[in-house]
């Protein structure tokens, strides 16, 4: 059994985040979705929320797991009982960033290996970063990121007084 984590912060998560999802689970027989609590960022969502988000998002996909994770990632590979470690690529400054991690788990764990996938080119320019603050000038997210998340996102932007509706005078 071939078991791999994907993991990220998915704050939100994206249909970029989705295309790796649904291309790593023809790939693999199980695949966890790792989301990352990092305590040195201040994330828009909580980590309760935004596995919520992705257990929603994945409710067809029957070899998916969401596991929230804070640490190492090797560590939480190994826990995982994981074989891969999953991790997608936009463009070549993702490469050069991706590749310096992969080698330096591989020094940390070398039973866990990394697999590259990059994304399907109608997302290579999308971020979460991006979406955040589309979303928080009030612009219309729903072609980035599945409806579910977008109503979660326009709540988030009005409780948190970030969105932008008004026109300027």
């Amino acid at each position: 059994m071939l078991r791999a984590v994907y993991p990220g912060s998915f704050d939100p998560v994206t249909y970029g985040h989705l295309d790796i999802i649904r291309r790593s689970c023809n790939i693999v027989d199980e695949l966890i979705v790792g989301v990352l609590n990092n305590k040195a960022k201040m994330p828009l969502f909580s980590v309760e929320e935004r596995v919520k988000m992705l257990k929603e998002v994945t409710k067809d996909l029957q070899n998916v797991r969401i596991v929230p994770f804070a640490g190492l990632l090797v560590d939480f590979a190994t826990r995982m009982e994981a074989d891969v470690v999953i991790r997608g690529l936009r463009a070549i400054t993702d490469f050069e960033y991706e590749l310096q991690m992969s080698q330096t788990n591989n020094k940390l764990a070398p039973s866990v290996e990394t697999m590259f996938l990059t994304t399907s080119i109608e997302y290579s320019y999308l971020s979460s970063t991006t979406v955040r603050e589309i979303a928080a000038f009030g612009g219309d997210v729903s072609q980035f990121v599945p409806e579910a998340v977008a109503v979660e996102l326009k709540k988030k932007m009005s409780t948190k007084g970030e969105c932008n509706n008004e026109q300027p005078h």
